[in-house]
């Protein structure tokens, strides 16, 4: 029997201590070659294992095998200059330091095939896996050899459909690309940035999603969120298009935001993975409070297309913290899921 409002999570999930820094943003590994290769396997069986006992419905990876869900990706490409860096503002609001692109980008081999081979090797259950979006990987890098974002996100795009097909063929069922930059270069978006995603995805025939969000729960996101006012309507700057795009699935964030739900109509047809915890606070949620947000949300959006999830990605959060808001997710659902069919 299909599962009513199946749960999954966006993006990572802290990883153990004896792999990498708690609580920590591009955090360096601990551990080095073969040890690694082994550390990240014990981390993804861990981070399953939480999960399935958590009640997540759609298994993730929870990035255990990546520091960072944009620059890990970009390591395994050649044309880009890792040790000559350039400062760039990132999502047009914090500086942070990035790799060049020094000449035409290539993807060699696989980045995470391997990585999925082996989640899929350990559980039945749907997996989702992330990578980055071509807009958002423009974003988080220096060009000095396409002079164009344009350019730069069809060749990107390119190189994820790649990767996509042979992760669809490791036994992925959903393919999610990351694409926080959609909420901040409206312009961009509409004009090619769903087209290159859209390009990313060709010839897929799994379920294929985009996550859009207002960023981790680090504090040059949090300070923007303030400067955004009493109502978010970014969403309503993209949605139309999305809406009409072969993307299946999108992830939005909902708690403890200011987004209006009835901006969820303009996906209408669309499955909806409903944020329904916020990651920007150790506060945990109680199960009444995720059951409101997607009663909320129910009003816009068909219960058979609706995906309970988190806002965003938890690694800068503590496993304790994470643990019991994933339980709240679950159980705030099984409310839902219990009205639904009374």
């Amino acid at each position: 029997m299909k599962t009513l409002l199946p749960i999954t999570i966006a993006g990572s999930l802290p990883k153990p201590s004896w792999l990498a820094q708690p609580e920590t943003l591009w955090s360096p590994w601990k551990l080095q070659n073969d040890e690694l290769v082994q550390g990240k396997q014990d981390a993804l069986r861990l981070s399953l294992l939480n999960q399935q006992q958590a009640g997540i419905n759609i298994i993730s990876d929870g990035e255990q095998s990546r520091q960072h869900f944009v620059t890990t990706f970009i390591e395994h490409l050649d044309g880009v200059d890792f040790e000559n860096r350039k400062t760039v503002k990132i999502r047009d609001r914090y500086d942070a330091s990035v790799p060049m692109v020094v000449g035409p980008v290539t993807r060699q081999k696989p980045v995470f095939v391997e990585d999925a081979k082996f989640l899929r090797s350990q559980t039945k259950q749907p997996i989702k896996w992330a990578l980055p979006g071509p807009m958002t990987m423009v974003d988080t890098l220096y060009d000095d050899h396409y002079k164009s974002r344009e350019k730069l996100a069809w060749e990107f795009a390119k190189i994820l459909n790649q990767e996509a097909k042979e992760l669809e063929a490791a036994g992925v069922d959903i393919i999610q690309f990351d694409e926080p930059a959609f909420n901040v270069f409206f312009d961009e978006v509409n004009d090619w940035g769903i087209a290159a995603l859209e390009r990313a995805v060709e010839g897929l025939k799994c379920q294929t999603a985009v996550h859009i969000c207002y960023g981790y729960g680090i504090k040059a996101n949090t300070d923007w969120k303030k400067s955004l006012g009493a109502e978010w309507r970014q969403y309503e700057e993209i949605f139309p298009k999305l809406q009409s795009s072969n993307i299946d699935i999108i992830s939005l964030e909902c708690q403890n935001s200011r987004v209006p739900m009835e901006l969820i109509e303009l996906l209408r047809g669309k499955k909806v993975m409903v944020g329904a915890i916020d990651v920007a606070t150790n506060n945990i949620e109680t199960p009444e409070e995720v059951a409101d947000t997607l009663r909320k949300a129910l009003q816009f959006v068909d219960a058979q297309n609706l995906y309970p999830c988190t806002n965003c990605g938890m690694v800068p959060l503590s496993q304790e913290v994470t643990r019991a808001k994933l339980n709240a997710l679950a159980a705030g659902t099984e409310i839902i899921r219990k009205e639904l069919s009374a």
